[in-house]
């Protein structure tokens, strides 16, 4: 009994649905111990081993977290919980600039290059048993590849960023484990780690990327993996410059049983290049997506890596959904051929509209970071008051929380669709925001 919950439930799955129910429920609270293996087994009438079976299975969700002799415990944080509820909802008539998305006007038709995918499927359709990736799809990514000095690798594709380091993660990590994440950093790979059990160790930010005494200490703290973004980092923009890759290479070579991941997925939309840390470590992997480039819906990555890793990658996914459709590939090498879209110019779009909101927020003093990308953060004294104050003043703006562990407050404004003539109006008002407020009594 956990006050007045009882956990029920003969099998394995059965007994972890009954936990995750009350902790959905509030009936279990967070931090809340759950009772030790042996002792539930014998009040439920099942073996230990299906109850640490459940206990596992609650572990890799993300629900309950487990400390050596203190036993098990509902996570402060369960996964089920979240960071979506940091999303704004905007109102009728408030501009939005916080979702993140790129320009639709800035992303390419897909029509003809699906209507010529779908023409050579019909020629050459892909069976079971065929080759994952799409052969012309390889050659040109592995080109871009050497081209930017990416240690060689096999080449695999995944659905999206997300779900490549969601498979290189599980390939070789296990519950409990430390991975080292930037914060401020991405929102869904800040839910993606705890879902797995793995523990978040978080390493600062700076405008050129991971700052070097973070990344030592979490690398001499344990970690097993570590997982940067080399450009456009969301939320900060942040870019790993040439001198910071040097610096983090040669922490890495001290610790070069590690797990590096590395997401490039600004490739073809910004202008700055790109300094891979890839190769340094044993095991790591370097991924592309095109969702920003060429349209959201494109669930498509490219996957390069140490032969082990790849491996143990297209073998997952061959028990799972198989294969990333081929139809959707060939779609991609059409796109990445007929000259529609014309990275250098996206590039220079957005960077002039991002340059808008920095020098706007520049000459009233505020301070902002944006290097590249389709963001702007800016630190801020009181997060919920700044987006609530903006709000008002009809912007509505992404939430620091989405985005930070342990980093202090800031918001994000995406610049994707910013126009010359908002630039100004959205920086006094965002330094309205920042200002002074006027003075309150409690009582």
């Amino acid at each position: 009994m956990l006050g007045g919950y009882r956990i029920e439930g003969r099998r394995a799955a059965e007994i972890a649905a009954s936990v995750e129910r009350a902790v959905s429920a509030g009936q279990l609270e967070p931090g809340q111990p759950l009772p030790p293996m042996r002792e539930l087994a014998v009040e439920l009438g099942v073996n230990p081993n299906t109850v640490a079976a459940a206990y596992r299975t609650l572990r890799e969700r993300g629900v309950i977290e487990t400390a050596g002799r203190r036993g098990s415990r509902v996570r402060a944080r369960p996964a089920t919980t979240g960071r979506e509820h940091a999303r704004v909802v905007v109102p009728e008539g408030v501009r939005d600039v916080a979702d993140g998305n790129p320009d639709p006007a800035l992303l390419p038709s897909l029509a003809k290059a699906f209507a010529a995918a779908g023409e050579q499927g019909d020629r050459n359709p892909v069976l079971y048993g065929d080759e994952a990736v799409e052969p012309e799809l390889a050659r040109i990514a592995r080109a871009w590849l050497d081209a930017d000095g990416v240690a060689d690798g096999p080449l695999a594709v995944a659905s999206g960023s997300l779900d490549a380091i969601e498979r290189v993660l599980v390939a070789h990590l296990k519950p409990g484990d430390a991975v080292a994440v930037e914060d401020p950093g991405w929102g869904s790979l800040l839910d993606l780690i705890p879902a797995f059990g793995l523990r978040m160790v978080p390493v600062g930010v700076d405008d050129e990327g991971p700052r070097p005494d973070d990344v030592r200490r979490a690398l001499d703290s344990g970690v097993r993996a570590l997982i940067v973004t080399d450009r456009m980092q969301n939320p900060t923009g942040a870019v790993v410059s040439a001198t910071r890759a040097r610096a983090l290479r040669s922490l890495l070579r001290e610790h070069t049983e590690i797990l590096l991941i590395e997401d490039d997925h600004g490739h073809g939309i910004v202008d700055v290049p790109v300094h891979p840390l890839a190769g340094v470590c044993h095991r790591w992997a370097f991924v592309r997506s095109v969702a920003k480039a060429y349209g959201p819906d494109l669930r498509l990555a490219v996957l390069t890596g140490d032969e082990l890793t790849v491996d143990r990658v297209r073998g997952r996914q061959r028990l799972g959904p198989g294969w990333v459709s081929r139809l959707v590939q060939r779609a991609v090498v059409r796109l990445w051929t007929d000259g529609a879209h014309d990275p250098a110019a996206v590039a220079a779009t957005y960077g002039e509209r991002r340059d808008l909101l920095l020098r706007a927020l520049a000459e009233r003093g505020v301070e902002a970071h944006g290097r590249s990308g389709l963001n702007v953060w800016i630190p801020v004294p009181d997060e919920t008051g700044a987006v609530a104050q903006l709000m008002h003043a009809g912007w509505a703006v992404a939430p620091g929380a989405r985005f930070r562990t342990s980093s202090p407050p800031g918001i994000r404004i995406t610049t994707a669709t910013l126009t010359e003539e908002e630039a100004g109006p959205l920086a006094a008002a965002v330094a309205t925001a920042l200002g002074p407020g006027p003075a309150r009594s409690y009582v």
